[in-house]
């Protein structure tokens, strides 16, 4: 198979002048995480200078760097990655897939001579997951072993921090080691930019080291059995618009995620 045979051909694109508040309601609406950025030359045509994603905001927003500043004056510009890799529809699935795992990202905008034709992102190989092999494989094999935890009571900036230093997409919030609730990467960047909408600006630096991992998380936390299989896995995520799931055996096993069956997806879909 190959990247014109799953790619979403309607693609969601957002200006470069445009701000990050506008970036978020269209994910939101859009039910997308990333959006390929773009410039209007003097041709009136849309050139592709970057992208940006959940994260992006989530890191640009809990920065103290930009502690004061309103969501209005963050520009796509400033938080986009620029020159973003792309691919050729003509590409085959299994190299398009390493090339995310390798370059650690989760879409690729899809590029034939200069022109963007469509995007392909985790979500689109997990709809290819279905019979064989993918009933017959369990989740425990592929699953992420180690569980990165913070606790309800720690700050959100440390575990905005985590999830930056550990290129995560969530953490598990544990108390006494039972499981309390899920923080996304998109979890706090939602926050962030609510948080920065009503407090006063000279107050804004204070109060966002102030904000509690609580105050943020998800408190019902989706789970899977780690004897489930992969296109289980897959489907649930699809369904429930997740990223990745909390395994459970006799207690919390590991974390699978849209990445762990793209591993998967590159080993099948090699050349």
């Amino acid at each position: 198979m190959h990247v014109k045979n799953i790619m979403s051909k309607k693609v969601v694109v957002i200006d470069k002048d445009q701000n990050i508040h506008d970036a978020l309601k269209s994910m939101k609406k859009h039910k997308v995480s990333r959006l390929p950025v773009v410039n209007t030359n003097h041709k009136h045509q849309k050139e592709l200078v970057g992208i940006i994603t959940e994260k992006d905001i989530a890191a640009h927003l809990g920065s103290s760097k930009y502690g004061n500043l309103p969501p209005s004056h963050f520009h796509i510009s400033t938080v986009m990655t620029s020159s973003p890799v792309t691919v050729g529809s003509d590409k085959n699935l299994g190299a398009a897939a390493q090339m995310m795992l390798e370059n650690r990202i989760g879409g690729l905008p899809v590029v034939n001579n200069g022109e963007l034709v469509g995007m392909i992102t985790k979500s689109d190989f997990m709809d290819t997951c279905q019979g064989r092999p993918f009933n017959e494989i369990k989740v425990e094999k592929y699953m992420n072993k180690e569980i990165i935890t913070v606790s309800p009571q720690d700050r959100l900036v440390h575990a905005r921090r985590v999830i930056i230093d550990d290129d995560l997409g969530r953490v598990i919030v544990t108390e006494d080691e039972d499981i309390q609730g899920i923080l996304t990467a998109k979890d706090i960047a939602m926050a962030m930019i609510s948080f920065r909408k009503v407090v006063p600006d000279k107050y804004k630096a204070s109060r966002i080291r102030n904000l509690l991992v609580e105050d943020v998380m998800t408190q019902n936390v989706k789970t899977i059995n780690k004897d489930a299989t992969i296109d289980e896995a897959a489907s649930f995520m699809l369904k429930n618009g997740l990223s990745g799931l909390l395994v459970m055996g006799e207690g919390m096993e590991g974390i699978i995620t849209k990445t762990n069956i793209l591993q998967l997806m590159a080993e099948l879909e090699k050349d």
